[in-house]
């Protein structure tokens, strides 16, 4: 059972005495944990997991203490991660760490409707070509996306952004103005078309 360190956290006992032998291990008693989401990948966040000497601590952070354990969270990623428990990864040889959050969602109710075109209507579409469309983020009427597998590098990308997503998306979702393709094409390896020699 997970043991609530504050309404934002809660944190394991396996995953305690994890964060408890690898402090000790780098005899690092004094270690805080630091929280972070580092990026958002569609539904899901990314984070990061570290240790950090308590003396890092910015201003604006938030510090959870329990039991000679700080946890310490960024400003901006305290909202995504209310309610989230720190727990052991059974996957990761030795024992990771990993969070389990109830907030892997999208809160704004445009992106939530952006999310929803993407998973019913392009990804189904885009993935019969090996491609995934992620939602990256939606900020004044633009939603920001990133075109992965087949489409990252694809030749095709420009003509599947205008006249498949940016349609789909526009139409579902008027508030939505623009679509800006954030992909970093030039890193694609296989994609589904090839350019030309």
């Amino acid at each position: 059972m997970a043991v609530m360190i504050h309404p934002l956290l809660s944190i394991t006992p396996d995953a305690r005495s994890k964060i408890d032998s690898v402090r000790d291990f780098n005899n690092f008693p004094e270690a805080v944990v630091r929280v972070r989401v580092l990026a958002r990948e569609g539904r899901r966040f990314r984070y990061e997991i570290a240790l950090e000497d308590p003396r890092e601590r910015a201003d604006g952070d938030v510090s959870v203490e329990a039991d000679g354990l700080t946890v310490v969270v960024d400003a901006a990623s305290a909202a995504d991660l209310a309610g989230a428990t720190i727990e052991l990864d059974p996957t990761v040889t030795g024992g990771g760490l990993r969070i389990d959050n109830p907030n892997e969602g999208w809160q704004d109710p445009v992106a939530r409707a952006v999310q929803e075109v993407i998973d019913r209507q392009i990804n189904p579409g885009v993935g019969s070509h090996g491609g995934q469309v992620t939602l990256v983020d939606v900020k004044d009427g633009t939603a920001y996306m990133r075109f992965g597998g087949g489409c990252q590098g694809c030749a095709a990308v420009n003509v599947t952004l205008k006249q498949g997503v940016e349609t789909a998306v526009r139409a579902a979702v008027p508030s939505v103005t623009a679509i800006i393709d954030v992909t970093d094409h030039d890193a694609g390896e296989n994609p589904y078309y090839q350019h030309g020699h």
